[in-house]
């Protein structure tokens, strides 16, 4: 464990405390710049079993509607029909299938759904440490990435540049910083 971990075993059940959690994404913007956003609104729970990983499971369900790049104009192209059509696929979800672990790093592979398109995708997270808040809490933290095709989803909108390349990057970048809280 981390030097912040508090905790020899964190195995238990787990709802992800969104007020101290992030998800989020990067995508480079014609050629030159990385554009970042988040999502406010999402919901995660996890079983977290440290003596055998793979009996862990984690759930994920976004709304692709609360994206926030810090542009209106951008957030309001992004939920359209050109990208992920909020109106008609309100709810984006990751179920995971596999969970392995070595040591602090864990493995999470699961199912990402967007609009109607499943895929598997498989995240790297660090585990930052453990402990029982001021509150009486358990808490536990994970750092982790993923780069992924955004096309593969059918997010294919895009624009080419008068110099070469395009507007949008097809590689997308998510993010996640997760606070977890041990139900009671």
């Amino acid at each position: 464990m981390t030097e912040s971990a508090a905790l020899t075993d964190i195995s238990g059940d787990y709802t992800l405390d969104t007020a101290h959690s992030r998800l989020g994404f990067v995508a480079r913007h014609a050629v030159v710049t990385k554009v970042r956003g988040q999502f406010a609104e999402w919901t995660a729970t996890a079983h977290i079993d440290t003596a055998n990983p793979a009996a862990s499971s984690v759930t994920l369900t976004i709304n692709p509607a609360s994206v926030s790049t810090g542009s209106a104009d951008r957030d309001g192209h992004l939920t359209s029909p050109d990208f992920f059509d909020v109106a008609n696929f309100p709810e984006w979800k990751f179920v995971s299938t596999d969970v392995a672990r070595d040591g602090n790093e864990w493995t999470v592979t699961g199912d990402l759904t967007i609009k109607d398109v499943t895929k598997p995708v498989t995240i790297e997270f660090d585990e930052t440490g453990s402990a029982k808040d001021p509150f009486g809490n358990i808490r536990v933290g994970f750092e982790g990435d993923v780069t992924v095709n955004r096309k593969d989803w059918g997010l294919t909108w895009n624009a080419a540049l008068e110099t070469g390349g395009v507007l949008v990057s097809e590689k997308i970048k998510l993010e996640f910083d997760i606070s977890a809280i041990k139900n009671a």
